[in-house]
């Protein structure tokens, strides 16, 4: 039997490392060829592909910074000339800032939106442009737009706006089949979580029925459902994978 995604095509940004990784290694798994996208941590992207080809995958490393619209384009390009189209874009690469309302500087916001907002909209932009009908595009949001935190006020936002393209760009490319959701993960190691301090990492824990942290793999598990076959009734949704926690 055929992998599932065997055939397909597929950018995964900020994949080098954490939930990016895990979601490259898990649509490799299931037969796609993958373009792990980072933007300086070319060793941990380059090792990536060695494994995942070791495994018996197809992936390839593309540099771009998907603050930076040409970037984002070449990565696209690229792409599609080197395997001749694209069926799965996952939006993953994002940045936090952590400041009160007091704190934010200009700089904070510019960073943290460059990347979390105008980068994925531009990235959806291409998609929408190149993506073959039938494809599957993921964003990768976060739980902090349920259950905000103090201090978060830029990030936050970001991601809410992440969830807003989810909602419009579903209406324009359903006529294609192409289905657009957002997932939620919650707190999740390895990832940006990891620099909070322990007493929190131990409440958010605690907080889940399962009595445990996500892991990157957890994430990776919904993503490569809502990029496969068996998805494609779903559409403009937002997947909390948070496994129950109030965080």
């Amino acid at each position: 039997m055929p992998a599932k995604l065997e055939g397909k095509v597929a950018i995964v940004t900020g994949a080098s490392r954490g939930i990016g990784q895990a979601i490259a290694q898990r649509l490799a798994k299931d037969g796609a060829t993958v373009v792990i996208n980072y933007r300086h941590s070319a060793e941990e992207a380059e090792n990536l592909v060695s494994t995942i080809e070791s495994n018996g995958g197809k992936a390839l490393a593309l540099q771009a910074d998907i603050s930076q619209v040409a970037d984002i384009r070449r990565l696209f390009q690229q792409t599609c000339d080197r395997f001749g189209g694209l069926d799965i874009l996952v939006n993953n690469a994002g940045i936090a800032s952590a400041a009160t309302f007091a704190e934010v500087t200009e700089a904070d916001f510019d960073n943290v939106f460059a990347v979390n907002v105008r980068g994925v909209l531009f990235a959806l932009q291409e998609a929408a442009r190149r993506m073959n009908n039938g494809g599957r595009i993921v964003n990768v949001s976060s739980s902090t737009t349920i259950y905000p935190a103090a201090g978060l006020a830029v990030y936050i936002a970001s991601k809410a706006a992440v969830k807003s393209f989810t909602d419009v760009l579903a209406l324009e490319l359903g006529v294609r089949g192409i289905t657009v959701n957002s997932i939620i993960p919650g707190p999740t190691t390895p990832g940006m979580f990891d620099k909070r301090p322990p007493e929190e990492q131990k409440a958010v824990a605690l907080s889940s029925p399962f009595g445990r942290i996500g892991h990157a793999e957890d994430i990776a598990d919904v993503v490569a459902f809502l990029v496969s076959e068996e998805s494609r009734w779903i559409t403009g949704q937002h997947i909390v994978a948070n496994g129950g926690a109030k965080f």
